[in-house]
């Protein structure tokens, strides 16, 4: 099975898509963008994207993604992430004048980074920015990513769990062209537009109410073809395909003006659980 993930070697994308999925061939793809393409074209046979930090939020490129592909969520992790600053051997943390790394990963350890008096520098990748740095021998430059980047890439270590959040996970979701088989339990992740009437909101949310099915998450995005209208994108528990949820779906799409279901799926695991 070929994985598409976004980002270098020894990115976190490519941690959260061998647990995943397992042993596989894993294609790195320089933007999120490129593993929806790659998915979709049927050059690698699934991809897996993160879509929220517990310390940053949500990563809105994946949730517009979402709803420009005609792809199916098959599955989730919840990933602990914990950076490391890295630099060329030799350098000390003294020396260091400027930290690479991608925006969320800066952000999550902002704090750190703050007190250390150095620039922040957004680059594409957490792995990327050490891969960047090796190659271009980079003095007085460090990037935030993971142990495995340090090891791949031959930087050295200079400080490690510097993230703001010592609960901090990044939730990442397998994507794919066809949905997975139904498990014992299963969570659904639909995305949709409310009519423009007063209420809507309320009576879609009634439907799930009513039937006694768990919300875990609901968010809004703002639609790109509308002025000020939204998209809502959220997550419940159940398979689209019992009875109940079925029932639910029916009811809400009487209230919508689009309703899609993205995926139905074994949720992950709780963090706390060994």
């Amino acid at each position: 099975m070929r994985v598409a993930f976004q980002g270098e070697p020894g990115a976190y994308s490519e941690e959260a898509a061998i647990r995943v999925c397992g042993e596989v061939e894993t294609v790195p793809s320089p933007r999120l963008a490129d593993v929806f393409e790659a998915v979709a074209a049927g050059r690698a046979d699934r991809g897996v994207v993160p879509v929220e930090n517990s310390e940053a939020g949500t990563i809105n490129e994946t949730y517009d993604l979402l709803l420009a592909h005609a792809l199916v969520i098959g599955g989730e992790l919840d990933l602990r992430v914990s950076h490391c600053l890295m630099a060329l051997p030799g350098q000390t943390l003294a020396e260091i004048r400027q930290a690479y790394s991608h925006p969320q990963a800066l952000a999550q350890c902002e704090r750190y980074l703050r007190g250390l008096g150095v620039e922040s520098v957004a680059f594409y990748d957490t792995a990327g920015s050490a891969k960047m740095i090796r190659e271009q021998q980079r003095l007085g430059a460090a990037a935030v990513a993971s142990r495995r980047a340090s090891e791949i890439y031959g930087l050295a270590i200079l400080a490690s769990e510097i993230e703001t959040n010592p609960h901090n996970y990044t939730r990442f979701l397998a994507i794919g062209p066809a949905g997975v088989p139904r498990t014992a339990r299963s969570k659904t992740s639909v995305v949709f537009v409310v009519q423009n009437r007063p209420a809507a909101l309320h009576r879609v949310l009634g439907a799930l109410a009513a039937r006694q099915i768990n919300m875990t998450k609901i968010e809004s995005r703002p639609r790109r073809i509308g002025s000020w209208e939204y998209v809502f994108y959220m997550d419940f528990d159940g398979h689209a395909d019992e009875p109940d949820v079925r029932a639910a779906l029916d009811e809400m799409r009487a209230h919508t003006a689009m309703l899609r279901v993205l995926g139905s799926y074994p949720p992950a695991p709780d963090p706390a659980t060994p």
